[in-house]
């Protein structure tokens, strides 16, 4: 059984007296097929870290920890942090940080890694609202994560991947793709709410063309 199993959900929410908070934008995963796809997609490791960013109870946290080298999973909802300890007591390679991850110095966090010197790799469902200001703050952060796997809405997901000349394609668009090369991996359908699961990759070829015309 999985954490994401619908009746194992259910189950750690009511025994813990877990209420979901609207203003985290907490949604959390029952679909292993999804769960599954989004590991396979970032091609996770044990050569790799990986930052997870809101992982509820860690559904998505056990299926990163299975393969990567450590996962180190932001959460801001301090309610969530003795409910990880019970799902997650199984495995010693993930380390949760009840913390905001717009706040936190992940710098000095990265650090705390046992081989900090790994590649990192962002993989995560993100929360609904922030989605945006998440995806920018990492990006803009200056730390040299190696790609992006993230869960998002459709139309965010639609916006950061877009082309010149479309219908979608504006600031956002070409904030992201000014440090990374974007793609939608697939579309799902997450509780009656169509989403896309967005592979960035370090580096924007326009970038690469206009330094190596220098």
């Amino acid at each position: 059984m999985r954490i994401a199993d619908y009746s194992v959900t259910k189950a750690v929410l009511e025994r813990h007296g877990f209420t979901f908070k609207k203003s985290f934008g907490q949604n959390f995963l029952t679909d292993t097929n999804i769960l599954q796809k989004i590991v396979d997609t970032a091609e996770i490791d044990d050569q790799v870290n990986v930052i997870e960013i809101g992982p509820g109870i860690g559904a998505l946290t056990e299926f990163l920890a299975e393969r990567a080298a450590e996962v180190m999973a932001f959460e801001i909802d301090h309610r969530l942090v003795p409910i990880l300890a019970d799902t997650l007591r199984d495995f010693d390679n993930v380390t949760v940080v009840n913390e905001d991850i717009l706040k936190v110095d992940l710098a000095q966090h990265i650090q705390n890694f046992k081989n900090p010197a790994l590649p990192i790799k962002v993989v995560a469902n993100l929360p609904y609202y922030i989605t945006t200001p998440i995806l920018m703050h990492l990006i803009e952060s200056g730390i040299p994560f190696s790609e992006f796997v993230v869960m998002m809405q459709k139309e965010v997901a639609d916006r950061i991947s877009a082309q010149p000349n479309t219908k979608a394609y504006g600031s956002l668009s070409i904030a992201v793709q000014y440090y990374m090369t974007v793609k939608v991996a697939s579309y799902v359908l997450c509780a009656s709410t169509k989403r896309g699961l967005s592979h960035l990759e370090n580096g924007a070829p326009s970038r690469a063309s206009c330094s190596s015309r220098r």
